[in-house]
């Protein structure tokens, strides 16, 4: 027989139980199906012979326990023989604790209600999580503001020029880019009603007003917020997160409240710097395609696009860093196991802050719209 397989015989003549191969966790789901179709004979007295079987740990010896206990409770005496002495100190440990744990479960699955109500009691506590996170990070920035010495100014400074400085090609070519094309789609439909200056006004206020400061925000969270998940998990992995609170080290204050200021800085400098960029791609284009003047693009650029819709995407980008900053960081803190637990979160720590990023976008759109802005 094969070692690495395991199995059970029943012999009824003989009333005797033959079990043989590797009693281990990766054998209990094929075990406890055939312990569950096995035909046990109606003697009263039964023999478990467990001389055949080649290894066993904890699990195999709670298996092997559980069918003995139901033999017996049905009014059978069971005898176990040939076990082997390596085995014989884990049984009477499983015998010993038996006790103390309710390992009887049901051998059927969960219906859908059950796997729903888990589902969202999960949900649930992940929610509770996330707002304790959110009131501590909320008390520890409060307090670090009232007094500024205790801000860790130079990991604030590095963390601002990693997420602000090093973003800015990558920013830059995109919102170009973004620019062009939007002067690109928009000239051909107001080339053909003679409405060529109108291309100031679509690419500077969508631009200004929407497309800068999401997009921005977007890259941040690709960007950044991926980082700050795997810095943080890593550090978690590697117990440093423990250290530091051994030490009596708030990890709020040491990894997150920097990363949050520096964010909510870089933020607002980047959108405003993506405007720039943008609107010159779409200056180019109202150029070469329009015969729109970089003069001309200007001029009406100073009527048509009035300083709120400036402000509204520049007052959007600090709470856009925030959303980057605390997801990347609370997902960081929510790894439990190893290497591949932190690529997990570092792709939720994403999925998250960008889909926040556009809700808290559109929010802001609606609540606007009703204000008349």
């Amino acid at each position: 027989m094969d070692r690495l397989s395991a199995n059970i015989h029943v012999r009824g003549q003989e009333g005797t139980i033959r079990c043989s191969g590797s009693w281990t966790l990766h054998a209990l789901a094929g075990l406890e199906q055939r312990i569950a179709q096995a035909s046990f004979p109606v003697t009263t007295a039964l023999v478990c012979d467990v001389a055949g079987i080649t290894s066993m740990d904890t699990g195999g010896a709670v298996l092997l326990h559980r069918m003995m206990q139901h033999l017996e409770q049905d009014g059978r005496k069971v005898e176990l023989s040939g076990l082997q002495p390596d085995f014989t100190a884990l049984m009477e440990l499983v015998t010993t604790h038996w006790g103390s744990v309710d390992l009887d479960a049901p051998s059927h699955g969960r219906n859908w209600i059950e796997r729903l109500g888990g589902h969202v009691w999960r949900r649930l506590e992940r929610g509770v999580d996330g707002v304790a996170f959110l009131g501590e990070s909320t008390v520890a920035l409060v307090r670090s503001l009232g007094t500024p010495g205790t801000i860790r100014w130079r990991e604030l400074f590095g963390s601002l020029e990693a997420d602000g400085f090093r973003a800015l090609p990558i920013v830059g070519l995109l919102v170009f880019l973004m620019g062009v094309v939007i002067a690109y789609q928009g000239a051909e439909q107001l080339e053909s009603v003679g409405a060529n200056i109108f291309v100031v006004d679509l690419v500077g206020i969508s631009l200004l007003r929407e497309i800068a400061p999401l997009v921005t925000a977007i890259l941040i969270a690709g960007r950044s917020g991926s980082a700050f998940t795997a810095q943080i998990g890593t550090m978690k992995v590697t117990e440093e997160l423990d250290a530091l609170r051994v030490l009596g080290l708030s990890p709020i204050n040491m990894l997150v409240l920097p990363k949050v200021l520096a964010l909510v800085i870089a933020l607002p400098l980047l959108t405003v710097y993506a405007d720039i960029v943008g609107v010159f791609g779409g200056m180019l284009i109202a150029a070469g395609q329009l015969g729109v003047s970089f003069n001309e693009f200007l001029t009406r650029f100073e009527e048509a696009v009035v300083l709120r819709h400036f402000l509204i995407g520049i007052g959007k980008a600090p709470v856009f860093a925030i959303i980057i900053a605390l997801v990347g960081c609370y997902q960081g803190f929510q790894i439990r196991g190893g290497v591949d637990d932190v690529g997990q979160r570092t792709t939720i720590s994403v999925v998250q802050s960008i889909f926040l990023v556009i809700v808290f976008d559109a929010a802001f759109s609606i609540v606007l719209n009703w204000w008349n802005l």
